[in-house]
């Protein structure tokens, strides 16, 4: 009897059994073209939780005929590591490769990273690291300049379904043990993580007990109320946008509530971030023009803190954006710059505004008569002359 948990049992061992990344494992794409020239080489896996970084460095070890060698970063210790990297080199002393993998690198500190760096020169290892963390701040850069860095995204409902349907097989459930609604609903509840979605599966089959596994046996398996929310559905565009109009109206209590139900419905935190800081130009612009610089550090901070943390830092920038004044004037100039450049994309730079880098140009007028000084006012205006009356800030 197989005793490992359900995720384990359904981890993909070929290529063409993973779900997800095709940017990554699709024809012609970096995954699959290094196995199927068999050329192992350094990465750098980023990405969620159970997205499938482990999956695929021990696929790709398989495939290419390397050796695979693992380590927690968490549980790692220099002794560790200079056994792996004795065994490589007897590998390599018999023709054979060797991958070592290291999960969660990011809490290696930089002597420990540093340790890697000869090693990979010469080509005793293959090292894939992988990481939930933003590597340009967690991984040194003489590694990161080794390795390559790819990205994995969190698995779309489409591919947790897929994942879960391929688990239901295994067990023996049927579609009447495992309606329908019910494999939307783990899917609805992975957060994009294939391994959640499987732990609840394994879960709701030991509290059905034999019985159909219903929504609601599946939200008690979960520990999570089902949000009425879906990320690319009508109420996912509804609460984003209840959530800028309430920041728009000045209403930082109603901000706050549809941000909040954002990130209970496990909306990535850098999507509204971002919305933040296009919302600090595009409606409060000159009316506080620090509230950019919030806004972009509020983004740098969820990038490097990650949730839950970084819940400090998005209520606090919604918090402020919402009770600052507000001004459309970026954004209605932005709108007037791009209308006259479209209209008129082709009118004559003035002569006094043109470099003159040679004697000719000189002679024709060109830079004639402006100065270098600060705040310099020339009476010709800067504008070409069919626009010289527009007036982007009345």
């Amino acid at each position: 009897m197989d005793n490992r948990p359900l995720a384990e049992r359904m981890r993909p061992e070929r290529l063409q059994d993973v779900v997800g990344q095709l940017h990554l494992v699709g024809d012609g794409q970096i995954i699959r073209e290094i196995i199927e020239h068999k050329q192992p080489t350094s990465l750098v896996l980023w990405g969620p939780p159970g997205s499938g970084k482990t999956t695929l460095a021990r696929i790709i070890a398989k495939e290419t005929g390397a050796e695979f060698v693992e380590l927690s970063a968490v549980t790692a210790g220099k002794a560790d590591v200079v056994k792996v990297i004795e065994r490589a080199k007897q590998n390599q002393r018999l023709g054979m490769q060797t991958i070592l993998f290291v999960d969660e690198i990011h809490r290696f500190n930089k002597a420990q990273q540093d340790a890697f760096l000869p090693h990979v020169e010469a080509g005793t290892i293959t090292l894939i690291g992988a990481t939930t963390e933003n590597p340009s701040f967690e991984v040194i850069n003489p590694l990161l300049s080794r390795s390559r860095v790819l990205v994995l995204e969190p698995l779309d409902k489409a591919s947790i379904t897929t994942v879960v349907k391929r688990a239901a097989k295994n067990l023996n459930l049927s579609a009447k043990k495992l309606p329908a609604k019910s494999v939307d609903l783990l899917a609805e509840l992975s957060g994009g993580d294939a391994r959640v979605a499987l732990g609840n599966l394994e879960l709701a089959v030991q509290l059905a007990d034999n019985k159909a596994i219903t929504p609601q046996v599946v939200e008690t398996a979960a520990q999570t109320k089902v949000p009425g929310y879906d990320k690319k559905g009508e109420n996912h565009y509804n609460v984003i946008s209840a959530f800028i109009k309430s920041m728009r109206g000045s209403d930082a209590t109603a901000a706050l509530y549809y941000m909040a139900r954002m990130l209970q419905a496990g909306e990535d935190p850098k999507f509204i971030a971002r919305r933040m800081v296009i919302f600090a130009s595009e409606d409060i612009g000159l009316a506080a023009p620090a509230a950019l610089n919030l806004a972009v550090a509020c983004f740098q901070a969820v990038e490097r803190i990650g949730l839950p943390e970084a819940q400090y830092n998005l209520f606090h920038c919604a918090s402020v954006l919402a009770k600052a004044p507000k001004s459309r004037q970026v954004a209605d100039a932005m709108q007037g710059a791009l209308s006259a450049a479209k209209q008129y994309p082709d009118l004559p730079v003035p002569l006094h505004l043109r470099n003159a880098p040679t004697k000719l140009m000189k002679d024709l007028g060109y830079n004639q008569g402006y100065k270098w000084q600060a705040g310099f006012k020339d009476k010709r205006g800067f504008l070409p002359e069919d626009l010289k009356d527009l007036n982007l800030f009345d």
